[in-house]
């Protein structure tokens, strides 16, 4: 599957209407970032499920800021509307593959119980 460009205009919507949506923060400039990306795109084709997009922080600054990306390329998983990893820095196939596989197995009842006991905890 081909990578999609995300946006200030269709992020939300994106990983609103999809299970696991991975998010590369990257730039043209970023030498890692242009190292990544055929890696990226090449274990998108293993995963058709999933909607793997990017984010180009030069013409999203917004998004990379709302995010708080301060080192590119950064890679965020998020699965059901929840972000289960965010790391800076490039992974090799098989670490990508590997963050793919464990996200998958996560029990999201348990996140979303536990994420709901937080916000109804006393401050």
């Amino acid at each position: 599957m081909a990578t999609v460009e995300l946006t200030e205009a269709n992020f939300e919507e994106v990983v609103a209407s999809n299970g696991l949506v991975l998010v590369d923060f990257w730039a043209a400039w970023c030498g890692p970032c242009r190292g990544f990306a055929p890696i990226y795109d090449q274990v998108s084709d293993l995963y058709p499920d999933a909607v793997f997009g990017k984010v180009d922080t030069e013409a999203q600054p917004g998004l990379a800021q709302a995010f708080q990306i301060m080192s590119i390329p950064t890679l965020m998983v998020i699965r059901e509307q929840v972000i289960l990893f965010s790391q800076a820095g490039a992974l090799p196939e098989a670490a990508l593959r590997e963050v793919l596989e464990k996200v998958g197995e996560i029990d999201m009842e348990q996140i979303r119980a536990e994420i709901q006991q937080r916000e109804d905890a006393p401050i």
